[in-house]
């Protein structure tokens, strides 16, 4: 009888044991489930706003033009018997580029220098005759017809003197231009004929083209609604403006110049205003013909704010950069750009001096996203990872 209370109360006290087990575990779920952890800072490279002076430019297109363009021809005909330069060859003014045959030339100016010979020598006998004449005349020997006729002769061999040392002026101006000289210092073009052929006035092509690379010019085109800002600053500054050439791609700069001109007239049909730069070209990097981009120099902000280009990012609402706050943390703030150039953005309003923007790594960024900042190689290495990532245009 013992036997059978015994069991039974060690069953209901094992019973109750297990669900006083089991209530304490789920009493507190809040303990029993794991706190989940943290999401990892995100390797951002970032930069700092910096406040200095900022040149302010008006950037188009333009092409670069020769200053001078001469075609090199001939003024005269005959068989071209030398080329006196190489293609592409740098020349000065009166260098011989090519000889015309002369000696047709030299037969003509010989000729009319036998002619003057002759005039002379004849007028010197005609003046000797009227003296004599003269001579006569005032004894009654000589009759005053035939003094006359006698000065008749000595100015009509005065006159065919005159008419001779002419001949023998033009001859020699033919003759000069059997030297075909270059007109202009500059590069000599591709040639156009070769020797032996003849050469004329009517030959198409001449023999060469002569460039004036040094100085250059460079007309570009700007908006007309910058016309006003352009001549306030002329006449502010009562200077030219400086202007600044660079590559098609914007990475290499050629040569500083300054304004020549603001061309007289508006091109209706673009809305848009020519303007013409003059440079020095000692480098020779601007070569005519030639396609670059122009930067006007139209003012300078002082302390003003930039970041790294490539801090600014376009959204549905402008541009903005994502600030990072000093908890590490970043936020959206709208920016306003007032120019992009140079690898740098000047902003208008949104910054302030000194503070911290992400300059790349902003792909994997959200409002509140917590960062870490990398320096060195591995800021260097993200820049180009992403530099391979980003999409070609």
């Amino acid at each position: 009888m013992n036997k059978k209370v015994i069991v039974p109360a060690a069953l209901l006290l094992a019973a109750v044991a297990a669900g006083g087990i089991l209530f304490f575990t789920r009493a507190d779920p809040v303990e029993a489930t794991a706190t989940p952890a943290a999401p990892p800072a995100v390797p951002v490279v970032g930069g700092v706003v910096a406040q200095h002076d900022v040149p302010i430019y008006l950037s188009g297109v333009g092409t670069v033009i020769a200053y001078n363009t001469d075609v090199v021809r001939a003024q005269i005909q005959g068989e071209l018997v030398s080329i006196n330069f190489t293609e592409g060859q740098a020349v000065h003014a009166g260098d011989l580029l090519a000889q015309i045959d002369p000696r047709p030339y030299q037969a003509m100016v010989e000729q009319y220098t036998g002619n003057l010979q002759r005039d002379e020598a004849q007028l010197a006998n005609a003046q000797a005759n009227l003296i004599r004449y003269n001579a006569l005349g005032k004894n009654g020997w000589a009759t005053p017809q035939l003094i006359e006729t006698q000065k008749a002769q000595v100015r009509q061999l005065q006159a065919a003197i005159k008419t001779d040392q002419a001949l023998i002026d033009a001859a020699n101006v033919q003759l000069g231009y059997t030297r075909l000289t270059s007109p202009i210092d500059g590069v000599v073009g591709i040639r156009q004929i070769d020797v032996g052929n003849i050469i004329s006035p009517s030959t198409t092509n001449g023999l060469v083209v002569v460039t004036q690379i040094n100085p250059i010019s460079l007309i570009f085109t700007l908006p007309e609604t910058v016309l006003p800002q352009i001549q306030q600053q002329q006449q502010r500054t009562n200077a030219p403006l400086p202007v600044l050439a660079y590559s098609q791609d914007n990475t290499i700069l050629l040569d500083q110049g300054f304004l020549g001109l603001i061309n007289n007239e508006i091109l209706q049909t673009t809305g848009s205003i020519q303007l013409k730069a003059n440079f020095a070209n000692q480098s020779h990097r601007l070569w005519p013909g030639q396609l670059v981009n122009a930067r006007l120099l139209v003012d300078t902000r002082h302390n003003g704010l930039t970041v790294a280009a490539s801090a600014v990012q376009q959204g549905p609402n402008g541009a903005y950069v994502y600030a990072i706050n000093p908890d590490s943390t970043v936020q959206i703030r709208p920016v306003k750009v007032t120019q992009i150039g140079g690898g740098q953005a000047l902003i208008d309003a949104g910054l302030t001096a000194n503070e911290q923007v992400v300059v790349d790594g902003q792909y994997r960024l959200q409002p509140g996203t917590r960062v870490t900042l990398l320096h060195g190689t591995a800021a260097d290495e993200a820049i180009a990872q992403t530099a391979q990532q980003a999409p070609i245009p």
